[in-house]
C-alpha cells in the first residue's frame, strides 16, 4: 500500500484529505508543521508527500529542500492558496513533482498523486539501474546475447518463458510483432539456447529483396548461370547449414518465390542457379513478420502450406507501450551502448525525460527508443540527458498525453452520433490542448488566455461523452 504524508497547518484541511485517500486505498500520516513532519519521515517511510507551501514553522521550499536531500525517494506535491507561476517553475526544478493551487478538486489531486508516485517510482528505478542494484532483477543468462534486455515487466517474463521452452527443440517458429519489437533480438536468443548454438545464425531481411535476386539470394547461383553471374555464390541456406536461419518480414515474398522456398522447406535440399547438384540441408528456420498471415492467407498474398511449415511455434513479440517499467531498464542499456559508440560519457537520465520517455506511447517500439537516447546522447552538452535533447514531437506529444490520463479526457466521438454538439465538444477540446502546449501546459496560464478559471477548465478536459 502506498503512503502518503499530509504536511498542512490548516487542520480540516488535513483531516478531508486524509478521510478522502484513506477511502482509495492509501495509507496515509498528517503534520500540522514542518518539524513534526521531518521527524514522522525519520520513523517510517513514504512514498509521496502533500506539503502546504506556507506552514508555521518554515516553508514549501523549505520543507522540499530538505525532503529531498535526506529522502530522495520520496516524491511531493507542494499545495498553496496562491498562483505563482515564476515559484511553480522553481520548486520543479527543484525536484517537486508538481505544484497545485486551492481549492483543491478530488479527482484532480486523485490522479496527480497517482502520476506522481508511478513518476517517482520510474526515478527511482532508474536510480538503482546505474547503482547495479535493482531489486529483484533476473539474471542474464550465458544464452541471452547482448542486445536482448531481460525486463521486470510480465509480458517480458513471458516472452523468456517461451524462448526457453522452444529453444531445445527442433521446432520452426513464426516471431509475431510490430517493427521495431526485437524479434530478430528473440530469434538469436531462441539460436543460442538451442544445440545449434555453435553453428552460423543467418539473418535474412526479406523486405528488402528484389523479385531478380531473391531466388539467388535463397539458394544461390553457379557462375556464369545468368547475365551477370560473374562468379560462384553461396545462399542463405547453403551458408546457414548445420544452424538457424532468420527470415525477417516473410509476407513480403512473392507468390512465386514462396513456392520454390515450400519445396526447400520439404525436401531440405537446395540447388543452386545453374546447376543440377543438390545439397542436403540441416537448417532450422525461424520467421518473423508485423503482418497477420492469417488474413494475407485469405487475401491470397501468402500459402497457407508454408505457413504451416512454419507455425510448429509462435510466439507474440509485445510492443514497448506494454512493457512500462522495462522502459528505462531498455533506455539504460542504450545509453551505455551509445556513450561506448560515440565515445561519450553521459552518466544520467533527468527526471523530466524519464517521466516523457514513460509516458511516451513508442509507435516505434524497441528500435526509436534506441535511436531516441543515441540521438540524446549525442546532443547533451552534459552528463545528463535533459529534456531539450529529445525531440520535439516526443517530449510534446508525452506532455499531452499526460494532461489527457490527469483529466480523463476522451473526444473520440461514436461515428453513428453525428451533432452540432459533438463537433462543439471536439473542437472546444482541440482549442483547449492546442492552448496547453503554447503555454508549455500551465494549467493556471492556460485558463487565463481561455478566459476561464481553473475550475472550469478542469471540468471542459472531463468531457468524455459528447452526448452529456
Amino acid at each position: 500500500m502506498n503512503k502518503i504524508l499530509i504536511v498542512d497547518d490548516e487542520v480540516n484541511i488535513g483531516i478531508l484529505l486524509s478521510k478522502f485517500l484513506t477511502r482509495n486505498g492509501f495509507e496515509v500520516s498528517t503534520s500540522t508543521n514542518g518539524n513534526n513532519a521531518l521527524e514522522i519521515m525519520t520513523k517510517e517511510p513514504f512514498n509521496l508527500v502533500l506539503c502546504d507551501y506556507r506552514l508555521e514553522d518554515t516553508d514549501g521550499r523549505e520543507m522540499l529542500r530538505k525532503i529531498k536531500a535526506t529522502y530522495p525517494d520520496t516524491g511531493v506535491i507542494i499545495i498553496t492558496g496562491y498562483s505563482d507561476i515564476k515559484l511553480a517553475v522553481e520548486l520543479i526544478k527543484m525536484g517537486a513533482y508538481d505544484y497545485i493551487t486551492k481549492p483543491l478538486y478530488p479527482d484532480e489531486i486523485l490522479n496527480t498523486i497517482n502520476k506522481a508516485i508511478e513518476a517517482q517510482k520510474a526515478i527511482n528505478q532508474h536510480k538503482n539501474l546505474i547503482s547495479g542494484t535493482i531489486a529483484k532483477r533476473e539474471p542474464k543468462e550465458a544464452f541471452i546475447p547482448e542486445e536482448f534486455i531481460v525486463g521486470l515487466e510480465a509480458a517480458s517474463k513471458e516472452l523468456l518463458k517461451q524462448i526457453k521452452l522452444v529453444a531445445p527443440t527442433n521446432f520452426s517458429v513464426i516471431l509475431n510483432g510490430a517493427s521495431g519489437t526485437g524479434k530478430e533480438s528473440v530469434a538469436k536468443s531462441i539460436h543460442l539456447n538451442s544445440p545449434r548454438k555453435d553453428k552460423p545464425f543467418i539473418a535474412m531481411d526479406c523486405g528488402s529483396l528484389t523479385k531478380e535476386l531473391a531466388g539467388s539470394e535463397f539458394f544461390g547461383h553457379e557462375k556464369g548461370s545468368f547475365t551477370g553471374a560473374l562468379y560462384t555464390k553461396i545462399g542463405h541456406f547453403e551458408m546457414a547449414n548445420g544452424g538457424t536461419l532468420f527470415l525477417d518480414e516473410i509476407s513480403n515474398l512473392s507468390y512465386e518465390l514462396q513456392a520454390a522456398l515450400l519445396r526447400t522447406v520439404q525436401e531440405r535440399k537446395v540447388k543452386r542457379i545453374g546447376s543440377t547438384k543438390e545439397i542436403d540441408l540441416d537448417v532450422r528456420i525461424l520467421v518473423a513478420t508485423n503482418e497477420n498471415l492469417g488474413e494475407a492467407i485469405q487475401k491470397g498474398r501468402f500459402r497457407e502450406d508454408l505457413f504451416h511449415r512454419f507455425n510448429e511455434f509462435n510466439i507474440t513479440v509485445p510492443p514497448l507501450r506494454e512493457r512500462g517499467k522495462d522502459i528505462m531498464i531498455f533506455a539504460e542499456h542504450f545509453l551505455k551502448e551509445a556513450n561506448s559508440e560515440l565515445n561519450r560519457s553521459v552518466t544520467d537520465i533527468s527526471d523530466e525525460v524519464i517521466e516523457c520517455l514513460m509516458t511516451y506511447n513508442w509507435p516505434g517500439n524497441i528500435r526509436e527508443l534506441k535511436n531516441v537516447i543515441r540521438r540524446a546522447t549525442l546532443l547533451s552538452e552534459e552528463n545528463q540527458i535533459q529534456l531539450k535533447a529529445l525531440p520535439l514531437e516526443i517530449s510534446t506529444l508525452a506532455k499531452t498525453s499526460a494532461i489527457e490520463n490527469v483529466f480523463g479526457a476522451n473526444i473520440a466521438v461514436n461515428s453513428n452520433k453525428h451533432s452540432i454538439k459533438n463537433a462543439a465538444i471536439e473542437a472546444e477540446y482541440k482549442t483547449i490542448i492546442n492552448v496547453l502546449k503554447e503555454v508549455n501546459f500551465n494549467k493556471t496560464k492556460a485558463a487565463k488566455i481561455l478566459k476561464i478559471d481553473r475550475k472550469t477548465l478542469y471540468n471542459k478536459m472531463k468531457l468524455t461523452n459528447p452526448e452529456n
